[in-house]
């Protein structure tokens, strides 16, 4: 005959089965139990107070890994964030449009300045710097006059140079010792395009610059007038 399990046993048993621990622990209880009606509550509470542990430890090592899990996942939407920032490029300087023909001079004779040296007066502004100082291109255009004898304006220009702007005025290099372009060279403001001479009719090293209103002698206006209108200071 088979001895009935009393109901304090019955509800321990049916805890452990709740708490996950298997059916070979509750069958274990069971046989506890039936065997000679011995008391074996105090084992039992120890086997379920264990397992309610190891439950908790697994239950924290989840959680543990949980928010691993999260905070890996935070710190790539950051990183996501960061290269999703555009960088805005810096804005490259804008070329000036008129420059001045020479860096380093001393200026000399004067737009319309009068004198024994030129038939009618000066038609230019005089830059005084050493033979070989580089000449620059005063803006953007196309060289129409290159050559000796003031390219075509003259032998007392000597080596000359004209060249044709976008805004319909032509700027003219005089007196040089090198050209170093040719009639249809596309030039920009600040290219160098001569070195500065004593060519033609001269009293000494400079450079004369005109600014014109055709490619010819005869329309010259003020040079200094001109650039000083475009930012530029001489």
């Amino acid at each position: 005959m088979s001895k009935r399990m009393n109901p304090a046993a019955r509800v321990t048993v049916v805890a452990l089965a709740a708490a996950g621990l298997g059916a070979t622990m509750v069958t274990g209880a069971g046989s506890a139990f039936a065997a000679e009606g011995k008391a074996v509550a105090a084992p039992v509470a120890v086997t379920a107070s264990a397992a309610v542990a190891a439950q908790a430890d697994a239950q924290a090592h989840v959680a543990a890994q949980v928010k691993a899990a999260a905070a890996k996942a935070t710190a790539a939407k950051k990183v996501a964030a960061v290269k999703k920032v555009t960088v805005k490029p810096v804005a490259a300087k804008k070329a000036p449009a008129w420059v001045k023909p020479v860096s380093a001079y001393t200026l000399s004779a004067s737009y319309n300045q009068g004198g024994a040296m030129w038939a009618h007066k000066h038609s230019g502004q005089d830059f005084a710097v050493p033979v070989g100082t580089p000449v620059k291109a005063a803006g953007a255009g196309t060289v129409v006059k290159a050559g000796p004898n003031g390219g075509g304006d003259g032998p007392a220009y000597g080596n000359a140079i004209v060249v044709k702007h976008a805004n319909g005025t032509y700027s003219q290099y005089a007196h040089l010792s090198k050209i170093k372009v040719h009639i249809g060279s596309k030039v920009m403001a600040g290219q160098q395009i001569a070195l500065s001479g004593n060519t033609g009719n001269s009293s000494g090293p400079h450079l004369h610059f005109e600014i014109r209103t055709t490619p010819n002698y005869g329309s010259a206006v003020n040079p200094a007038a001109f650039l000083r209108s475009h930012g530029v200071s001489i």
